[in-house]
């Protein structure tokens, strides 16, 4: 009995939310449609159920201009990663993206580069099995040192009147 009781609540909770994600996948849609003048095929190939959220979480963060990091910045990061995945798609959206937003070709290579990069210290790293104590240290210690130095560096250089 108490199985067929659960049963029946949760069908109502299934259909009170059914009726409340079609709504919101048409609102999503309208909203999606009015901010890039169609809805992209990527976005109906996401399942219905979770457009709303899906869209929520990129509008309030990769196509919003006010967080901490500027949209040139977050396409950069993401074009980064993107050629590390890699994802064909994502490389051109985030590409063409970080040019709209005011990147120079030199910072798109200086962001694929950096992909690059930290995928081949991260490889001899974890391959290496580095322990990781023992990189913190050598890591605080050596951003000691690099203070010290601009330290000095700075103490030699003339005093403006």
């Amino acid at each position: 009995m108490k199985r067929i009781i659960a049963v029946a609540i949760a069908g109502m909770f299934c259909a009170a939310a059914s009726a409340a994600d079609t709504t919101d996948t048409k609102t999503t849609y309208a909203d999606i449609e009015a901010t890039f003048g169609s809805v992209p095929t990527f976005l109906k190939a996401f399942p219905a159920e979770g457009i709303a959220g899906a869209w929520s979480e990129m509008k309030s963060l990769q196509l919003n201009p006010k967080t901490a990091l500027s949209n040139k910045e977050k396409e950069l990061i993401g074009l980064a990663v993107a050629a590390q995945i890699p994802c064909q798609y994502c490389v051109y959206f985030h590409t063409e993206s970080a040019k709209a937003d005011g990147a120079s070709e030199e910072e798109i290579r200086e962001a694929i580069a950096m992909s690059a990069l930290t995928r081949h210290w991260s490889t001899v790293l974890n391959g290496s099995q580095i322990d990781m104590e023992g990189f913190k240290r050598e890591y605080q210690a050596a951003m000691k040192f690099a203070g010290e130095q601009a330290d000095k560096a700075k103490a030699k250089q003339p005093k403006k009147k």
